[in-house]
């Protein structure tokens, strides 16, 4: 690109020019949740339909983000039942789907062993890990080809891991639970028709016993880590899920029992390995096309690090890496869509909005939002920069949830995303495949559809 040219526009899905049919859109939506947006999506501020019998009403600009999840959030706090149903067998009455006290009491838990003051105690593993992952990559030699997105979930996963249960037990178990976890999201579902039917959630659902049968496998492996943990002599090597044992809830004095242990164990896991690597994915498939910022990026980590690995205390200085990381989560949230189902009937931005309605926070539609962001659909990793333009709105950037559902981990994310780009690209471009199409994809979480083959090319 040269001086002057317009900024690099990432892929995304082809936009339907008017609102889907009910059933169209439901066969889209199985197949893709980011693909049935029509282009009035991206200027509208709320969006009220049916969807079969159930009222999905999407939160589309700031006002009605801070309406339903911050000033009503009482109202629209609970997981939608697609989530739910998806999430409960592997992960239980874990952070990410569970409500009331126990949602409470566990929030102070998790908060606490993750919070931003840890997060220096914590960069050691992020460090280790993506060394491990620079040694894998020399080791294959200039030239080798990858799958960025595998490689990336293979590192995020060794991190996650020493940082759940320990160095020495962490990196002997990653492989065999990200082997797992990949399982569990192909067979999962990506829509509940059931709910959308308004059947109870009693009523088992299609590929109810896959799914349990997988859930298993990764129960198996986890209450072998937690025993490993939790029975070890006090003084062992330091870790989350140590500094959890040490936390006694707020409401019984005690610490959690070992099945609640595994499900947060599974909540932090899923959270801190899908969502980094698929962030860290696609930022290597936007440098690769946009040669003017990753020249930046070099310019800055050469200067800043000069060929040593990051710390913690070079957060700081590394500004642009962390504004490319910031925006491609802008383009490619990991988590696009994130549904709420209302406890009771209500109002949003005067639209009414009735019991066991679904309430959308939608960052897909809200990051791409053409009245709020100049180029909405281009990388301009600028907006991040010091002295840019900034946020149009607090609540017009939701990449980690908002509100009293944001992300108890988002620190520790940002942080080793900016770490591991930093380490891995002092050293190595990536560059696409030829003639390889790149497609966002969202089951769980947005991902490179096919996976993203990619050419190491050594920079020293």
């Amino acid at each position: 690109m040269s001086a002057g040219a317009p900024p690099y526009i990432p892929p995304f899905p082809p936009r339907p020019a008017r609102g889907l049919p009910p059933l169209e859109l439901l066969r889209t939506a199985r197949r893709n949740l980011i693909a049935i947006w029509p282009e009035s999506s991206f200027e509208d501020e709320l969006i009220d339909y049916r969807m079969l019998c159930r009222q999905v009403v999407v939160c589309n600009s700031p006002a009605a983000v801070k309406e339903a999840f911050i000033d009503k959030a009482a109202i629209y706090n609970r997981k939608s039942p697609q989530q739910r149903h998806a999430l409960a067998p592997l992960i239980g009455d874990g952070l990410f789907i569970s409500d009331g006290e126990t949602w409470r009491e566990r929030r102070r838990v998790v908060a606490g062993v993750t919070h931003v003051s840890r997060l220096a105690e914590l960069a050691p593993n992020i460090t280790e890990g993506a060394r491990d992952r620079l040694a894998e990559w020399r080791s294959r030699g200039d030239g080798s080809e990858i799958d960025a997105l595998a490689a990336m979930a293979e590192m995020t996963a060794g991190v996650i891991c020493t940082t759940i249960f320990g160095r020495a037990l962490g990196s002997a178990a990653a492989t065999s639970v990200v082997e797992a976890f990949t399982d569990y999201q192909a067979i999962i579902g990506q829509t509940d028709v059931m709910s959308l039917l308004g059947l109870p959630d009693f009523l088992p659902r299609p590929r109810a016993g896959r799914v349990q049968a997988s859930a298993a496998r990764i129960h198996r492996v986890l209450d072998d880590l937690i025993a490993a943990v939790l029975d070890a002599p006090p003084g062992r090597e330091s870790s989350l899920l140590r500094a959890m044992a040490d936390t006694p809830l707020a409401g019984s004095g005690v610490p959690m029992d070992r099945r609640a242990f595994r499900n947060e164990a599974a909540v932090l896991f899923m959270a801190g390995h899908e969502t980094t690597a698929a962030l860290l994915a696609w930022a290597w498939f936007i440098l690769s096309q946009d040669p003017v910022s990753e020249v930046r990026l070099h310019a800055e980590l050469d200067a800043v690090l000069g060929g040593r690995d990051p710390e913690f205390a070079d957060m700081e200085r590394l500004v642009f890496t962390r504004a490319v990381i910031e925006e491609t989560l802008r383009l490619y949230p990991p988590v696009p869509l994130q549904a709420r189902e209302a406890s009771e009937d209500g109002e949003i931005c005067g639209r009414k909005v009735g019991a066991r309605a679904l309430v959308i926070l939608n960052a897909w539609l809200l990051h791409r939002h053409r009245r709020l962001w100049s180029d909405a659909d281009a990388f301009v990793p600028d907006r991040f920069m010091p002295g840019g333009p900034g946020l149009p709105s607090r609540y017009a950037y939701v990449p980690f949830s908002i509100g009293q559902r944001t992300c108890t981990g988002s620190a520790f994310g940002l942080t080793e995303a900016v770490m591991c780009l930093a380490t891995l690209a002092q050293h190595f471009r990536l560059r696409l495949r030829p003639g390889w199409q790149v497609t966002p994809v969202c089951r769980l979480s947005l991902r490179p559809s096919g996976g993203l083959p990619m050419q190491l090319e050594a920079r020293r």
